[in-house]
């Protein structure tokens, strides 16, 4: 008996390296409800057939993908709606498109073209006239009966045929998933600060408090106002100024030691105020154009009621005492683990739920951001699971990942749902060090998933670059932080230079972590009209907010950065030189990167001084330029290239 013939075909159309795609697909690409996104895929097919290519998206329409270069194609579209979405690629033989161009050839050379008529008569016969264009198809099938050329091969029939005509061997690719997020998740400026800071005259500060203080974090343009956690301190082992094992009476503690018989994380300081204090803060933030992002730490302190009630979902040690928290050397005598698995590798389920419930209690409450402390310390399928969960109930929860770790880690931590993440801006100083991190950042893979913020500094970390650079060198990472990335934030007392170390460490002295720290805001060494200005710039400039339009031009000097953010679509242009070295003026040479526009080396091109307001014209490609560190260390520039150059 003969064997049956194994089947070995398959489609004939190749579509390859389809983008935005995260592992393939295994996890969600991150887009913005109306920006425009890039989809793109290598489609190719055997022979030298017409191709055709489309977008599917989820509601059955088709956005065309352009053929760009070396079997690359391209579509620019927007996904609108806030949510999960999926994409999908179609490819096909253009059987007219086919025909249309071989034939064409045929008929300049003077051939003979009567069975390529019938060929085309062949296909339109076989085709069926989609609704109500029965018409257009009957004429078309005349038409090519009668060998009219002039109706066949016109830009109407072409565009007609396009549209309606036969697809063969007609492939379609797998399902791409995307979230879809609202702005903020992409473009957004954080202000941290302690509420039990703001009290007047030595007091513990409360949220009333904040309110008053609300003004002042507007004026300087940010748009989220981010606290640490707001709960009860736990009493058993608390924490004593600047980290010392032993507090004294009156110590306020870490707040990230959380928990005590007031309660736990859905709970607040006492001190603080009430629940009805915080809608009021909530409700006056909005009103200032700011919303509140709410630190989840899932620390417990020893006093946490959880322990009592749920003894289980805590780690123990052999002896059955619970496990404080560690990170060797450094040890949190004042925080005990969370036991995240079972023994026997399964969930702990009840606590998960109990914490994915926290998310949900805070976002009924008006909080729809969330930081969260640490996340790389927690497994990931609980956090894949938690943020699924919230986003089902509340989709435009956004979540900011402060893992300072690992790069794989931290990028498995966006992969599975996190809006924003900490990164190593706070590290990279030299112009080389940030080129090559902003060069991964926004043309590697990661840049359709991994949405950086920069923060200039964080109640853990103090970095050296601060602690020496005084305030020129404050200014600097300003401007770096709040135009090189969408995402970037500030804790309270960078504006005023703030930079005293704790001897020997990236931390501080007198740490606001442990006490309260009341400030002059006033203080004449502030650098809010910095934080103001580059903000502003932020809010008026569309080419701000898509941080991966970012493009770096030369400037002949090694402590001089130069870059720039383009935005054709708004005809936004503009361009930064920052002097990083806090210490020396810089004289240098830099090119107008006229190339960019089309232009000639030699053209002339407006110009604004988006600091000094005033307007004026560069002429050629180069120039030079000065920047002294303690008058000013950065310019920016707006250029208006002439009408229709984009």
């Amino acid at each position: 008996m003969a064997q049956k013939q194994q089947q070995i075909w398959g489609p004939r159309m190749v579509i390859e390296d389809v983008r935005p795609s995260v592992n393939g697909g295994a996890f969600a690409a991150n887009v913005v409800s109306g920006w425009p996104v890039t989809i793109s895929a290598d489609i190719f097919g055997d022979g030298h057939e017409v191709l055709a290519a489309a977008v599917l998206m989820p509601d059955g329409s088709e956005h065309r993908l352009k053929h760009v270069e070396n079997d690359r194609w391209e579509a620019e579209l927007c996904f609108e709606g806030i949510g999960p979405s999926n994409f999908c690629i179609l490819a096909w033989r253009d059987l007219f498109g086919t025909w249309r161009r071989d034939t064409l050839k045929k008929l300049t050379a003077n051939q003979e073209i009567g069975v390529e008529f019938q060929e085309l008569s062949a296909l339109l016969n076989a085709m069926k006239a989609p609704r109500g264009e029965g018409g257009e198809l009957k004429a078309l099938r005349s038409a090519a009966k009668r060998r009219d050329t002039e109706t066949i091969f016109s830009e109407e029939t072409a565009a007609f045929l396009d549209r309606c005509g036969p697809r063969a061997d007609l492939t379609r690719s797998e399902q791409y998933p995307v979230y879809v997020a609202r702005e903020r998740a992409a473009f957004s400026a954080w202000y941290e600060l302690f509420p039990r800071s703001l009290g007047k005259d030595g007091r513990h500060g409360t949220f009333r408090d904040v309110i008053d203080h609300l003004p002042y974090v507007a004026d300087m343009g940010f748009d989220v106002l981010y606290f640490p956690p707001i709960h009860p301190i736990g009493q058993t082992n608390r924490k004593g100024r600047n980290n010392s094992l032993t507090s004294e009476p009156g110590d306020v503690g870490s707040p990230y030691a959380i928990g005590s018989p007031e309660g736990g994380m859905d709970a607040l300081h006492p001190e603080l105020g009430s629940m009805e204090d915080f809608e009021a803060l909530v409700a006056a933030a909005r009103a200032q154009g700011l919303e509140l992002a709410m630190d989840i730490a899932l620390n417990a302190s020893p006093d946490h009621p959880w322990i009592a009630e749920h003894p289980d979902w805590f780690e123990r040690r052999p002896d059955g005492t619970i496990k404080y928290a560690e990170n060797p050397p450094k040890k949190y005598e004042d925080i005990v683990n969370f036991r995240y698995y079972r023994e026997d590798g399964t969930a702990n389920a009840p606590l998960w739920e109990a914490i994915r419930d926290l998310f949900l209690f805070w976002a009924g409450h008006g909080v729809l951001v969330f930081r969260v402390d640490n996340p790389h310390t927690k497994p990931f399928p609980f956090w894949e699971w938690l943020i699924e969960d919230v986003r089902k109930r509340y989709p435009e929860a956004i979540f900011l990942s402060e893992a300072f770790t690992r790069p794989k880690v931290m990028k498995r931590l966006a992969k599975i749902g996190f809006d924003q993440s900490y990164t190593y801006y706070t590290w990279r100083n030299t112009k080389a060090e940030l080129t090559e991190y902003l060069t991964e950042l926004t043309r590697e893979d990661c840049r359709d998933y991994m949405r950086p913020n920069f923060f200039t500094n964080t109640p853990d970390i103090n970095p050296i670059f601060n602690q020496t650079s005084g305030r020129p060198g404050f200014r600097t990472r300003v401007i770096l932080a709040a135009s090189l990335a969408g995402n970037w934030g500030m804790y309270s007392g960078f504006e005023l230079c703030e930079g005293a170390p704790l001897p020997g460490r990236e931390e501080y002295l007198d740490s606001e972590k442990y006490e309260l720290r009341q400030r002059d805001f006033a203080a004449a060494e502030s650098i809010r009209d910095d934080v103001r200005l580059i903000n502003e710039l932020r809010q008026s400039e569309p080419a701000m907010k898509d941080f991966r339009n970012l493009r770096f031009f030369p400037a002949y000097h090694d402590e001089v950065l130069y870059y720039g953010r383009f935005c054709p679509l708004s005809r936004s242009y503009l361009l930064f030189h920052v002097l990083i070295d806090p210490f020396q003026a810089a004289t240098f040479d830099f090119e107008v990167p006229l190339w960019e526009f089309e232009l000639p080396d030699a053209a002339s091109i407006e110009v604004q001084d988006m600091i000094q307001g005033n307007s004026f014209t560069w002429h050629g490609k180069g120039h030079r330029l000065r920047l002294d560190p303690v008058e000013r260390p950065y310019a920016i520039w707006k250029l208006k290239p002439p009408g229709g150059v984009s």
